[in-house]
């Protein structure tokens, strides 16, 4: 092992958000070492590894990346050192129980094996660290080939003027340099690109696991490869890209994107290196293989299956003479064929279509087989893929790799009769030939493509189990779609509309901002698709079809008025590109009930991979799922609120002389009333009753005994019952509650203003905090005696004390969770809140709360863990009218 040259560690704590941390920490350390081809891998290793340490040991994890050479070396360590290593089935022996792979935990070492070059796990006596290596696949970039002489006849053709793009992005992603071959291909002048990100232009394929993004990819010192350009029409154009990475004479990186039209691929594309021998000694392009792609492919195969594809077709159609080719694969269940690679096809004939496997009754209906037809005019249908293209003759050979069918390719020409039975015999010879290095790059690819999705999935929970509220959640889900799945969607939801049985837009997202109000606009104008509970994706043609209804109505409208096209029927085009592609919908289904539809949608001409579809079917069921809890979190949310609104009284009402102000705190995310509660009430003509008090605990057992005082209170008072007498029947009406029933202090009182602008108060302090009194020059004292608290013993001996507030007397009245309020060893206290009170002199009684609550809070960091109740009390001292 070779000694590191770069080095990365971080250690996380033993909470559940530090799994998401590690991801995030790996992921970005290597793409920041541009080793983006082993992220997913090391991304899913460590998102096992160090859930086993922080969730299901509860330790902390130290996460360490080393770059050796041409590995990456990734150890996660715990100080939980169980020495415990999960059993492969089949190795049982005698009485060793061998791992479950269903268990919740315990798949981090299996993963090891299963994806890692090389793993182990050392132990000492304090702690346990799994370690284990990737190998970085070999980057032939740079290199410089010379082609042999070829024949004029076998040269690429180009059927127009080549035009070369040459674009500069500078280190922010943004335009430096458009040259005019750019403005003549992509329809965008210099001054409306120059400035703009390279992202919104480039339509980059985002399948996860299967290639780098476009900031990956203009990070890389070379890149060659094919992606889409949107032109100013709102179309996709494919092209073929070569990027280099340079520096200017300050330092700072830009990257040269040389680009040209994708049949145009032979002006930049580099020939690739002879592959290294196997470790069998087999070559990748040994004689059996170079049968046929000498000459049919011109050279040595591809290293990436696109690429291997493409040239394929073009060849293929160049050895048969005719005007065009196609290679198709098969699906996992050989029911259904893919588009992977055409040439000379029609546009609309898009990549990823899909057509069957038996097309009919009849041997010549088959993929199976080699099929020659002479005329398609006389067997309609017999060649799904070119109906309408004016094509006439075709023939067919299977892709076979033991047996297996794994793809079809295709030769078709304008002429009828062009081919012979001795044609397929050449063309299904060299396909044999290339069979089996198209299903090798086939399998490699959907490896790559299943990690990815992997990945891709653990991060999508991680996100959708990190919030609760609906909105957000409808945002991620969009988010997480686009553009990584698809070029647009919307996702519809059911029981919040009018009819619930209707399904409510409520989300759309276009990986073009500009388009997403002619979207919206587009699919609010529709009838939304049927919520029905079918498994996987089904077609929904309604919104393409409507959009191409409107751009023709657009171009109609502007034809017959005479006018140049017109604002509207360039909205109305640009949305039909935007939506022309294949469109499908999924259902959103969570405990057995449709609660929504997830709409994906393709540019024009564009279709969904098979694959991606299925990742798209497990995102659905996440996002139903979490759809579903934010629509419960809500919906008990709001019950909660309005039954604990309930229990506050209504609003505090004018006393004749007296400044009334209260603040109210309850502990706890989501709750509004605690085990603390207030109260200021009429009791008869002139007298008014208040109380303050605090039940045992907090939450909802608290708050229903806080109802139950506050209403009995008001009851008693007003029935004519003293302020002894009134106590002493809510502790009759508390110990009536048996268990549920829960010890109260309480301040009660009456207070009823004088003529003289003073008021008197009867109080009765059962088992609470004193009220403090702020006399006018500072002077603080308490108010009130102590008396035994409410709800222990069922004989209570209680009496009223009877005080006067003069004018400018402040009264203060606060819950323990005032006084009781910690930092570490230190307390409030009563004579801390004295102390706050003295300088408080001259101030209103809203003011003198609003004091009081910010001293309690910046008497220690954390936030407050009790209820807490604030009631000040101010005499003004105005006389009362006779």
């Amino acid at each position: 092992m070779g000694d590191a040259t770069a080095r990365a560690a971080a250690t996380f704590e033993p909470v559940g958000r530090s799994v998401a941390a590690a991801r995030a920490f790996v992921r970005d350390t290597l793409q920041g070492w541009g080793f983006g081809e082993v992220v997913d891998d090391a991304v899913v290793l460590v998102s096992e590894l160090v859930t086993n340490a922080v969730v299901h040991a509860g330790t902390a994890a130290r996460v360490e990346l080393l770059r050796q050479g041409d590995q990456v070396r990734v150890e996660v360590g715990d100080r939980y050192p169980r020495r415990a290593l999960p059993i492969y089935p089949g190795q049982e022996d005698g009485a060793v129980v061998t791992a479950e792979l269903e268990r919740e935990g315990g798949r981090g070492l299996l993963l090891c094996a299963a994806l890692a070059s090389r793993w182990g796990v050392d132990y000492t006596a304090t702690d346990k660290r799994v370690w284990f290596t990737l190998q970085l696949p070999p980057r032939p970039t740079g290199t410089r080939v010379a082609g042999p002489l070829t024949p004029d006849a076998l040269l690429p053709e180009s059927e127009q003027q080549v035009h070369v793009a040459v674009v500069q992005i500078d280190a922010e992603g943004l335009v430096s340099a458009w040259n005019q071959d750019a403005e003549l291909l992509f329809q965008h002048p210099a001054v409306k690109a120059l400035g703009r990100p390279f992202a919104e232009l480039a339509a980059w394929p985002q399948t996860p696991g299967t290639g780098l993004g476009v900031d990956e990819a203009l990070r890389l010192s070379r890149w060659e490869g094919n992606y889409a350009m949107r032109r100013g029409d709102g179309r996709l154009l494919g092209v073929y890209g070569a990027h280099l990475r340079v520096r200017d004479a300050q330092g700072s990186p830009s990257t040269v994107c040389l680009l040209v039209r994708e049949q145009e691929r032979a002006v930049l594309q580099t020939p690739t290196r002879p592959a290294a021998a196997s470790e069998s000694g087999a070559r990748l392009d040994g004689p059996a293989v170079d049968a046929f792609l000498g000459p049919l492919t011109g050279g040595q195969a591809p290293d990436d299956l696109d690429g291997l594809l493409q040239r394929t077709v073009e060849r293929a159609r160049d050895l048969l003479d005719g005007d065009a080719a196609y290679l198709l694969l098969a699906t996992d269940d050989e029911t259904e064929l893919e588009v992977r690679a055409s040439c000379g096809l029609p546009a609309g004939r898009q990549r990823f279509a899909r057509v069957p496997v038996e097309s009919g009754m009849g041997r010549f209906s088959s993929a199976r087989l080699p099929t020659v037809h002479d005329d398609l005019a006389d067997s309609p249908g017999a060649a799904p893929l070119l109906g309408g293209t004016g094509l006439r003759s075709v023939v067919t050979v299977p892709l076979k790799v033991e047996g297996r069918l794994t793809g079809s390719l295709g030769v078709a020409a304008q002429s009828p009769g062009q081919y012979r039975n001795d044609d397929a015999l050449r063309l299904q010879f060299a396909a044999d030939r290339i069979a089996l290095a198209v299903e090798s790059a086939r399998l490699t690819e959907l490896e790559r493509l299943r990690r990815g999705s992997l990945s891709f999935l653990v991060e999508a929970s991680d996100l959708l189990a990190g919030t609760l509220e609906r909105d957000q959640t409808l945002a991620l889900v969009a988010q997480m779609t686009v553009p990584t799945l698809a070029s647009w969607c919307a996702v519809y939801t059911t029981s919040t509309g009018v009819d619930p049985a209707v399904p409510e837009l409520a989300y759309v997202l276009h990986e073009d901002e500009e388009q997403i109000d002619g979207l919206r606009a587009l699919l609010e104008s529709i009838a939304p698709p049927e919520p029905l509970n079918t498994p996987g994706a089904r077609d929904w043609p309604a919104a393409t079809d409507a959009a191409q209804d409107a751009a023709l109505r657009a171009a109609l409208r502007a034809r017959t008025q005479g006018a140049g096209e017109t604002a509207a029927q360039r909205a109305a085009l640009a949305t039909a590109a935007t939506v022309g592609g294949e469109t499908v919908v999924l259902p959103l289904v969570a405990r057995n009930r449709v609660i929504g539809m997830l709409t994906l949608g393709k540019a024009a001409e564009e279709r969904f991979r098979r694959e991606i579809l299925e990742l798209a079917e497990d995102l659905s069921r996440r996002a139903a799922l979490a759809l579903d809890n934010a629509r419960l979190y809500s919906e008990r949310t709001a019950i909660s609120r309005a039954l604990q609104r309930s229990l506050l009284p209504p609003a505090v009402p004018r006393v004749p002389g007296v400044e009334a102000e209260v603040i109210y705190r309850a502990a706890g995310e989501g709750n509004e009333v605690g085990g603390d509660f207030y109260d200021i009430f009429p009791i008869r003509e002139g007298t008014y009753g208040f109380a303050i008090g605090d039940v045992c605990g907090t939450g909802p057992e608290a708050a229903a005994v806080t109802g139950l005082a506050r209403h009995s209170l008001r009851l008693l008072a007003r029935e004519g019952f003293s302020a002894p007498e009134v106590l002493q029947r809510l502790n009759a009406a508390i110990l009536d509650e048996g268990d549920r029933g829960r010890f109260l202090t309480l301040l009660y009182g009456e207070m009823t203003p004088r003529e003289d602008g003073s008021v008197e108060l009867r109080t009765v302090c059962a088992g609470h905090p004193l009220p403090l009194r702020l006399r006018p020059d500072g002077t603080v004292s308490p108010a009130a005696s102590p008396q035994p608290l409410l709800g222990v013993i069922d004989d209570l001996d209680l009496e009223a004390e009877t005080f006067v507030l003069d004018p400018g007397d402040v009264l203060l009245c606060v819950t323990d969770g005032v006084t009781e309020r910690r930092d570490g060893p230190r307390m409030l206290g009563d004579d801390g809140l004295a102390d706050v009170l003295t300088t408080c002199t001259g101030l209103t009684a809203g003011a003198v709360a609003t004091r009081i609550l910010r001293a309690v809070e910046r008497f220690a960091a954390d936030p407050a863990s009790d209820d807490m109740a604030i009631l000040a009390l101010r005499v003004l001292g105005s006389p009362q009218p006779r």
